[in-house]
């Protein structure tokens, strides 16, 4: 089993124990806001989410984590490495992202556990590269894709709700940690 080991956070494969908690976070609008479609998951969205990130582990030996405040065992939330299906600039790439309960914002936990999946990415993966992508007006997660250190590569539209989305990216092979 995956788990990784911050200071504060641990990154580790779904259990079914997760399915309520990080349905309330998929819940709450201004988490959900710049997530796919913007909307709030119900349940059962929630459940095929887990499920899906599940399968890409088993698939692309990757995925998106739970991410666990270790002091309390409690949920934050997820980050994880994906297979981007869009925009179609990065299409077959694989991204990061994450999706933090509203009451883990503003606390570093963010940059803290997609820091840790970006050595995961490399040093465990071998990947050479990593994407991101998000909503032009996201700033704090532009914020964090600036303290991790992928760099703006341009601009799409998004092919679900035409939001102007923003593209990073950056080159592993030179990854500082």
């Amino acid at each position: 089993m995956t788990e990784i080991r911050t200071p504060r956070l641990l990154l580790r494969r779904w259990s079914d124990d997760d399915l309520v908690a990080l349905s309330e976070i998929h819940a709450d609008p201004a988490v959900m806001r710049n997530v796919g479609d913007g909307r709030p998951r119900c349940l059962e969205q929630t459940a095929l989410d887990i499920e899906a990130w599940e399968e890409e582990w088993d698939e692309e030996g990757f995925g998106t984590f739970a991410v666990e405040l270790l002091g309390s065992g409690e949920l934050a939330g997820a980050v994880g490495l994906t297979v981007a299906g869009a925009p179609d600039e990065i299409a077959g790439q694989v991204a990061i992202g994450w999706r933090l309960g509203r009451v883990f914002w503003g606390q570093g936990y963010a940059s803290e556990a997609a820091h840790a999946t970006l050595e995961f990415a490399v040093q465990d993966r071998g990947l050479d590269r990593v994407v991101a992508v998000c909503r032009a007006e996201d700033r704090a997660s532009i914020n964090v894709l600036g303290k991790l250190g992928l760099q703006a590569e341009g601009t799409a539209q998004d092919p679900l709700d035409g939001h102007v989305l923003r593209l990073y990216g950056i080159d592993l092979t030179q990854y500082q940690d």
